[in-house]
């Protein structure tokens, strides 16, 4: 099938740039990029006069297990929303999956996103009906992604420095029942998951590992997910430094930084991404660099959790690919990619103040969510640019938006002005997924009223976690508040420690 795209304002070129062309697409990939292209025989001709056409933004770091229950999240730090994990996630079905992740896959592409890292979560680890369920979920709704079943072999409560001394008997005997699954377990789940679900949907599902936190798992399971990596060609993802608390956990269990542990057992190379990297140090940052890793940052959850403002500039000053995240709706809220655009663009102002040298630019953001998720995804020459040859990944924006106009820098207004409300059309793979606003490929409306029976009935059948995760707080806290002060080598927090 072909498809001829008219009369748009095309975003493409170092630096990008609108130039009026067509775009003629044949099968999944653009063919041609130029002005007054000729119709093939039998392409359908989409009017795009009056439109930008951009590349489809690449959300590097996701959970689609997140979108079911968000809203919920309060004053939390990253450790309060792991304290909650079973209240959020025990109980559901393949279904509650499914529509967990299609409802933030419609979130996505109706705002200009067509490609995704999605970090999968369940209780007490995927089972392949829950991974078959996701995968159907993005197919059905027709993006891109790299699905990870995140899992840990070792309890979130055993990472956390001094928190088990702090419960009292009653609260520590009701986390005896939490145990982690085996190593073994969590190994097989990884083969038969690239083995059963990679290259799904013509090529649109791909699958990677993900070992969650590194203080989360044992050396032994970290160094097989680097095993298996290497044998099948996948990536690797994992939440990298996101706090203060896990840099802590990290040199209390090694005696070195996740970074340097990690580096040791062969996990970092050119298809690790770490996801957050808030805690980095400047030699965290060099070996990362130097072994051609990727960053996803995060900026609405680093906010959102209080878990500090990542380092961008010393990363892209390294060399180190920075590709940019939603993170799950939990932790940040939704899944747009234009605020995280503008929130990339904003946060690390403050660390320079009078530097503006030292401030990112509105290209730098671009690039983050456009050819730097690419390339953190392992889609780099795919996605990520319009170019024949590519992917025919493609957002279509209203140029006469109330966001769009007046426009005096393209750039400018996509990075710090536009909201997503503009998005008209958007492409994947060459299929028209959204049109005027709409997603064509589900019943948008079925789908949130399946939803929200699924979300109250969640809610209600987990109040007893709930319940529990409050009791459990004020320790945690305690303990997290102490190992806050530890010293370590950086500060990312907004005012020192006290």
């Amino acid at each position: 099938m072909a498809l001829l795209l008219r009369g748009g304002q095309v975003l493409r070129g170092q630096p990008p740039a609108l130039a009026a062309a067509d775009v003629l697409v044949e099968g999944e990939r653009i063919a041609a990029v130029g002005a007054n292209l000729p119709r093939p025989d039998g392409a359908e001709a989409i009017d795009a006069a009056g439109c930008l056409v951009l590349p489809g933004l690449v959300n590097a770091h996701t959970h689609g297990h997140n979108n079911l229950l968000r809203g919920l999240a309060g004053r939390w730090t990253l450790e309060d929303l792991l304290n909650h994990g079973p209240a959020l996630n025990a109980g559901r079905t393949p279904d509650d999956h499914y529509l967990s992740a299609a409802i933030g896959a419609v979130e996505m592409a109706k705002t200009g996103c067509t490609t995704a890292y999605d970090l999968f979560m369940s209780l007490p680890y995927p089972s392949l009906d829950e991974m078959e369920a996701v995968v159907r979920a993005y197919t059905d709704v027709g993006l891109r992604v790299v699905l990870a079943p995140a899992v840990a072999d070792l309890r979130f409560w055993d990472t956390v420095p001094g928190v088990l001394g702090l419960l009292p008997p009653e609260l520590a005997r009701q986390l005896e029942g939490l145990r982690p699954p085996a190593t073994g377990e969590l190994l097989r789940l990884g083969e038969e998951s690239i083995r059963r679900f990679h290259g799904a949907a013509s090529g649109r599902i791909r699958l990677a590992l993900a070992p969650t936190i590194p203080t989360q798992c044992t050396d032994e399971f970290l160094a097989g997910c680097a095993r298996q990596a290497r044998e099948h060609g996948v990536g690797i993802h994992t939440h990298l430094a996101e706090s203060k608390l896990q840099a802590i956990a990290a040199m209390r269990r090694w005696g070195r930084t996740a970074v340097t542990r990690l580096a040791e057992l062969g996990i970092l190379g050119p298809g690790f991404v770490g996801a957050h990297a808030v805690w980095l140090t400047d030699d965290d940052i060099a070996r990362l660099a130097d072994a051609g890793a990727a960053i996803s940052h995060n900026p609405a959850s680093n906010l959102r959790l209080g878990s500090g403002i990542a380092a961008v500039r010393e990363m892209l000053d390294r060399g180190v690919t920075v590709a940019l995240g939603c993170d799950g709706s939990m932790s940040s809220d939704n899944q747009d990619m234009f605020e995280a655009m503008r929130l990339a663009g904003l946060v690390g102002n403050v660390r320079f103040p009078h530097h503006t040298a030292r401030w990112l630019e509105k290209a730098d953001v671009w690039r983050m969510a456009t050819a730097n998720g690419a390339r953190a995804l392992g889609l780099d020459g795919q996605v990520g640019a319009i170019e024949p040859g590519r992917q025919a990944d493609l957002a279509l924006l209203r140029a006469g938006s109330t966001y769009l106009t007046p426009r005096s820098d393209v750039l400018g207004s996509l990075v710090y002005v536009e909201t997503g409300a503009s998005v008209d059309t958007v492409l994947v793979g060459g299929r028209v997924v959204v049109r005027e606003g709409r997603v064509l490929t589900v019943d948008e409306d079925k789908l949130r009223d399946r939803a929200q029976a699924a979300a109250d009935r969640l809610r209600a059948r987990n109040a007893s976690g709930f319940a529990l995760a409050d009791s459990l707080a004020p320790y945690l806290a305690d303990a997290c508040r102490a190992a806050a002060k530890t010293p370590y080598p950086v500060n990312r927090y907004a005012v020192p420690v006290a």
